[in-house]
């Protein structure tokens, strides 16, 4: 006997649809899509049921009204970092946006700050470039410890800014990274904390001079835009903060 029956029959056998949850109803929402080819339908009624992410209603638009309608999406639990999109104008997931209950319209737009390659596909390119700058792999250093004591200010700081799936949402929320194409952008720069913090990578040093060159920490404006758009809850802002103390200091 399912929950929805045990509860009817608690209220003197009331229908089950009376006492059924509200996730199970289905309603109408208006999805607003920006598109970039000439004359595509931009605006869709989308039936659903509630819980609703903007990923159900794209591929709901894909399957039932317009199959050229072009995004990205893979895993689906935020994760991947594929699906990223702006959602009313904010940089986020589309697995990740749950449509409040009672939302009766949606926007949805390709991420800002990276060229549009078709709809809400962009080329992330530019992203991977700055990332790529930071050498964002371990470089096993020489004569080192092989862990970092758990609870030690090194340890803490590593785990800080770990568990990036480089969606691009901070980067696309950062207007001097969409501006300015030689600076390294927060998602590069969480990286390069996570590496510099180590005491066990040999890079650092490299790091540090290029997180102090020219797009490195110093043209962060401190907005603290990156964090608040991240989907997995990292702090890019304050990574960035951190790496402006270890520069200054020359070394973790």
């Amino acid at each position: 006997m399912n929950a929805a029956t045990v509860q009817t029959a608690r209220r003197g056998g009331r229908r089950a649809a009376e006492v059924a949850p509200a996730a199970s109803r289905e309603r109408s929402i208006r999805v607003l899509v920006r598109r970039s080819v000439d004359g595509a339908d931009r605006e869709f009624a989308v039936r659903a049921h509630d819980p609703v992410t903007v990923l159900d209603l794209l591929r709901e638009i894909q399957r039932s009204h317009d199959p050229s309608l072009a995004f990205r999406y893979s895993c689906r639990v935020a994760m991947c970092g594929t699906c990223g999109v702006r959602v009313d104008g904010r940089s986020t997931l589309a697995c990740r946006s749950v449509v409040a209950p009672g939302t009766e319209r949606v926007e949805v737009a390709p991420l800002a700050g990276l060229p549009v390659v078709r709809d809400l596909i962009v080329d992330t390119r530019p992203f991977w470039d700055q990332w790529a700058r930071v050498r964002p792999w371990f470089v096993p250093g020489d004569g080192v410890q092989e862990r970092i004591p758990p609870g030690s200010p090194e340890a803490e700081l590593v785990e800080s800014a770990l568990g990036c799936i480089s969606c691009g949402a901070c980067y696309s929320t950062c207007e001097v990274a969409q501006h300015r194409r030689d600076y390294l952008g927060p998602a590069a720069l969480n990286r390069a904390l996570a590496l510099i913090a180590d005491p066990r990578d040999g890079a650092a040093a490299e790091r540090l001079r290029t997180i102090g060159g020219p797009g490195g920490v110093d043209r962060c404006h401190y907005v603290g835009g990156c964090t608040s758009a991240c989907p997995v809850g990292l702090d890019p802002a304050r990574s960035i903060v951190e790496l402006r103390r270890l520069r200054l200091a020359g070394r973790p």
